[in-house]
């Protein structure tokens, strides 16, 4: 199933039938680490999306009614496959994204353990008996499946957020029509190949690939599709909620953040050093919760910018596939062009280049690992999400004025702090606005807790109860004698 070096066989799923890039207008992908194409993507018409709604609205009447031990049965079955692929899947991984195997291993073992936790949780879609004011009434509260759910997947973990989306509905008793991103689509296909072997009926999951903007004003616009679930960029999602506006369908939206760390003189500074500069640049700084406004106390600002800087400095960049690569290229040449502007903007603004700061040859999209000191507030890279690897450091000094420029930006997805005060960590975790906060730790996503933001970084979440609750209808069924 496999060509050029490891790669995937693409294609999409809609219902029973495997649409090759033969057939479809097909699109180049491209690897980010030498720029050469190694595969063509099959895009969808107008008609084979109405044939995903089409299978999936089918599938749905018979995916809702099998039982949830039996549809954990073959979630379960399929987070074993994953993990059994595990090699086949990284290397796919790694050659259409950039990341190291290593990252490409941990996403995709993580993905197998969403799909994992989903199987045991779709068993727990508890309802309630609630005691009436009338002897003669009795209420039910029941969990029922919402229906088909169109999910939409980007680029920079494209197994983690499918498996989260796929996990959730199907685990609740959906059915899906997900577009992942057509950059990164091979790992997704070897995902869905995984459940179908698993024994997932055809057409309770169908992945498609096209234009983004019409695939997903397309699906949104189908009557049958009652859900959708979206990963992705502020602006984009708020064009998608406007779509689903219109058929007042029920939105997930985890859209992107600008995540503050705050890290107070009575922190561990050298620990917190070491632990965000790997934070920092896993996957290339490509990580919606990654730590990207870095606010030091001003008596360890500049042991923290050293210790940060020579971090940086040492980190291995290179393709990939190579074993000792501890950071891999940009996802594209937008990327490398936007790290130019944003270090170039805070540069003219008085910022300083304590490491990195330029692009890595002419091949490929490789940009150093770049640590930013002195970074001023009205700089680009401190109001815009940079998605690279780049770390403006700026120094504080009062807690009040901190938590102030923390939350001062309309993003709150997440947010971290390092202190060895008690007061001080709580006091941070009650002000901090953000769907998530780290403590002394960058550990705020797995399987079993929920993952979302706040403001402008979305609603809803993914993972935990809370993940599953998405994708449920609650009714209430009021009994009478």
């Amino acid at each position: 199933m496999t060509d050029h070096h490891g790669y995937s066989s693409l294609a999409m799923f809609v219902g029973p039938d495997e649409i090759t890039a033969g057939a479809r207008n097909s699109l180049p992908v491209i690897n980010p680490a030498d720029g050469e194409t190694i595969a063509q993507l099959p895009l969808a018409q107008a008609s084979d999306l109405d044939a995903a709604i089409t299978a999936a609205g089918k599938a749905f009447a018979s995916w809702s009614a099998v039982s949830p031990a039996e549809r954990g049965r073959i979630l379960k079955k399929a987070a074993d496959l994953i993990r059994e692929r595990i090699e086949k899947i990284a290397m796919v991984m790694t050659l259409e994204q950039g990341k190291p195997l290593a990252e490409a291993r941990a996403e995709i073992h993580y993905g197998a353990n969403v799909i994992e936790w989903y199987a045991e949780e779709g068993k727990r879609a508890y309802g309630r008996i609630i005691p009436s004011s009338s002897p003669e009434v009795r209420h039910l509260v029941i969990k029922e499946p919402v229906g088909v759910c169109a999910a939409f997947t980007p680029w920079n973990f494209p197994a983690l957020t499918p498996c989260r989306k796929i996990g959730g509905a199907l685990a609740a008793g959906c059915t899906l029509v997900l577009k992942a991103a057509e950059e990164t689509p091979g790992t997704a296909v070897e995902i869905a190949r995984a459940l179908f072997d698993a024994g997932l009926p055809r057409g309770a999951l169908n992945l498609v690939f096209g234009d983004p903007a019409a695939v997903s004003a397309h699906l949104i616009a189908s009557p049958q599709v009652r859900k959708v679930s979206f990963t992705g960029s502020v602006p984009v999602g708020k064009i998608l909620m406007r779509l689903a506006a219109d058929g007042a369908k029920r939105t997930t939206m985890e859209l992107g953040g600008h995540a503050p760390v705050i890290v107070f003189a009575d922190a561990d500074v050298d620990r917190a050093a070491a632990i965000l500069a790997a934070s920092k640049f896993r996957n290339a700084g490509q990580v919606c919760i990654s730590p990207t406004r870095f606010y030091i106390e001003k008596p360890v600002y500049e042991r923290f910018v050293d210790r940060f800087a020579a971090f940086a400095k040492v980190l291995k960049v290179g393709e990939g596939v190579q074993p000792d690569t501890g950071m891999g290229p940009l996802a594209n040449e937008r990327r490398v062009a936007e790290m130019e502007r944003f270090v170039a903007d805070a540069v003219e603004k008085g910022a300083r280049v304590e490491a990195g700061g330029r692009r890595i040859g002419n091949k490929g999209c490789f940009y150093e690992p770049t640590v930013l000191s002195n970074v001023r507030d009205d700089a680009l890279i401190m109001n815009e999400e940079p998605f690279g690897p780049v770390a403006p450091v700026s120094s504080f000094s009062d807690f009040d004025e901190v938590m102030a420029r923390a939350n001062g930006l309309p993003f709150g997805l997440a947010a971290y702090a390092f202190t060895s005060s008690n007061k001080t960590a709580m006091r941070a975790s009650a002000q901090l606005k953000s769907g998530m906060v780290g403590l002394n730790t960058m550990a705020i996503s797995s399987p079993e807790t929920p993952f979302g933001g706040v403001k402008e970084s979305g609603h809803g979440q993914e993972g935990g109860a809370e993940g599953l609750e998405a994708y449920l209808d609650v009714k209430l069924v009021a009994q009478g004698e």
